[in-house]
């Protein structure tokens, strides 16, 4: 049976979930018309940073909102979940095995193949980024460092890489961050296991803080872009550890206080749009700074939503196909698929700009995954729901 706890956490879509797609695009025409009307204003709020030397590492507007955006995330965790996922053990090995073996390098793959080859002309063989150096790297104008080559722009030293290795970055940055708090909502409308969900939620978040530089750093490095160790570290412990160990503290602090069901019923209740708001306001940032990349070029949008698109379809049929063979029941076939189409757009925005900076191509790719998340994620669901009869009935409870 569903477990009871699943239930009242996702009772379906509320109206910024179901509309997300909607309200990503009002934020892209804010943000652009923003970008025209008062270019200074996000650029002023930008330098509002925290400096190591003369580089601004972490703006700390966004570090405000992304924090945010991450919070209401890990307090819906429950640890205690976590310990029991032995059971599971076949459903969640194939989740970890597809999240971190696989999506990682196909997504790389598939992206490299279409912004590096087949729309290398439609994206420009000139265009070029000018992203952030990386955190503690001293270079001299004119230096070159992997695919870039570092120039001077007004007072600040960054380095000019070609366009299409900026958004590979950012399809990076989104392969490996696997599933988001969203995917506890999908799980539900596939009429998943909420439980295994839950559990993936609380394992991804944490095999995140291993991983996510240590892949990040060498899909980076091989696509030849810059390799910001520190930074990279860095953002996994503001984007990632600080939320989540604020997000165990707290909830535990609560319900001592107040108990199970004020927090779930109250608590969270006030929390579910939290997440969303902070998103569309990081968004709106952005797309102020990348107005006259969208204007110059609309379809640039197309170009990385493509890739994007392919990426989800493989996982999802690749995870789905692999459960049928393992013989899994649909309850835990079909969030399994769920959980590797899906990514944690939050901490790939987050690190994205935090690496990179806001103007940069890889965020704007990383707000593409955001998008097409929901109304891709959403046809996931219907197809699932649709195909429950490839898989073995359920034992029933007794």
């Amino acid at each position: 049976m569903e477990s009871s706890d699943h239930g009242k956490q996702a009772k379906g879509l509320n109206i910024f979930e179901k509309y997300l797609t909607l309200w990503v695009a009002l934020c892209i025409v804010g943000g652009i018309v923003l970008g025209k009307v008062a270019p200074g204003f996000a650029e002023s709020l930008d330098k509002i940073a925290i400096y190591v030397g003369d580089a601004p590492v972490v703006s700390v507007p966004i570090a405000v909102c992304l924090f945010f955006m991450m919070y209401p995330i890990m307090v819906k965790i429950d640890f205690a979940e976590v310990m029991k996922a032995g059971r599971s053990i076949r459903p969640v090995g194939l989740t970890l095995f597809v999240n971190w073996v696989i999506k990682p390098f196909t997504m790389y793959a598939i992206c490299s193949l279409f912004l590096g080859t087949l729309f290398y002309g439609l994206i420009g063989p000139d265009a070029v980024d000018h992203v952030k150096m990386p955190f503690g790297l001293d270079l001299s104008v004119g230096e070159t460092y992997g695919a870039g080559q570092v120039i001077e722009v007004g007072s600040v030293k960054m380095l000019e890489v070609p366009l299409w290795r900026s958004y590979l970055a950012g399809c990076i940055l989104l392969g490996i961050a696997p599933c988001t708090a969203m995917v506890l909502v999908w799980g539900y409308l596939a009429r998943g296991n909420g439980g295994h969900t839950l559990v993936m939620v609380a394992i991804n978040s944490l095999t995140m803080l291993l991983l996510y530089g240590l892949l990040g750093g060498f899909l980076l490095g091989v696509g030849r872009l810059p390799v910001p160790w520190q930074a990279l570290l860095l953002s996994i412990a503001i984007y990632v550890a600080l939320p989540l160990v604020a997000g165990y503290v707290s909830r535990k602090w609560i319900i001592a206080a107040k108990g199970e069901s004020w927090f779930r019923e109250r608590f969270l209740h006030f929390l579910t749009p939290v997440t969303i708001i902070a998103l569309l306001m990081t968004l709106v940032l952005l797309f102020s700074f990348k107005g006259d990349v969208i204007l110059s070029n609309p379809l640039t949008i197309l170009w990385i939503a493509i890739p994007l698109f392919i990426q989800t379809n493989l996982i999802f049929w690749l995870t789905y196909g692999l459960a049928r063979l393992m013989k899994l029941q649909y309850r835990d076939a079909a969030p399994s698929a769920m959980i590797g189409a899906s990514n944690h757009f939050e901490v790939a925005i987050a690190t994205a700009t935090m690496l990179f900076g806001l103007r940069s191509g890889a965020a704007l790719a990383t707000v593409v995954g955001v998008l097409i998340e929901v109304p891709l994620m959403l046809m996931l669901v219907k197809i699932c729901l649709r195909t429950q009869h490839w898989f073995a009935e359920p034992e029933l409870d007794r």
